[in-house]
């Protein structure tokens, strides 16, 4: 896959009284960031959730280098760095995109369930899936 990173304008509400992007955004942006990664690698969150298949966050991280203000242009670098057909994990990078400078970076973790929130192992049950997300590990 060519690998696409996600950019985006931070927004007016995203800000908090000192006027810089609450740290709890960058979360938020790991998960767009995400959620893009799945599509462009041809495991687009909304089908995979119509085959019955969750993918719940179970651990999240964010430490922040630089502050981000209203309408800087941010770029966020995702990569698959774990998977093993239960549980995977990311790594995020966000920069300015204007200078390339940090400014965060973050961890998170997820399994998959099914509707009773039952683990599953997409090796078994979604092989397509599983192929996908195996063939992105960085």
């Amino acid at each position: 896959m060519e690998y696409k990173p996600y950019v985006r304008r931070a927004n007016y509400y995203e800000t908090d009284r000192m006027g810089i992007v609450h740290h709890s955004n960058h979360i938020r942006y790991f998960e767009e960031a995400r959620i893009q990664f799945l599509h462009n690698i041809g495991c687009d969150v909304k089908e995979v959730e119509k085959l019955g298949l969750i993918i719940p966050n179970v651990d999240a991280y964010a430490k922040c280098e630089k502050t981000i203000e209203f309408s800087d242009l941010l770029q966020v670098d995702v990569k698959l760095v774990k998977f093993n057909g239960v549980r995977m994990e990311f790594d995020y990078l966000i920069t300015f995109a204007e200078t390339g400078e940090a400014a965060a970076e973050g961890h998170t973790a997820h399994r998959f369930v099914n509707s009773e929130h039952k683990p599953v192992s997409v090796k078994h049950t979604f092989p397509e899936i599983y192929r996908k997300m195996k063939e992105n590990v960085t």
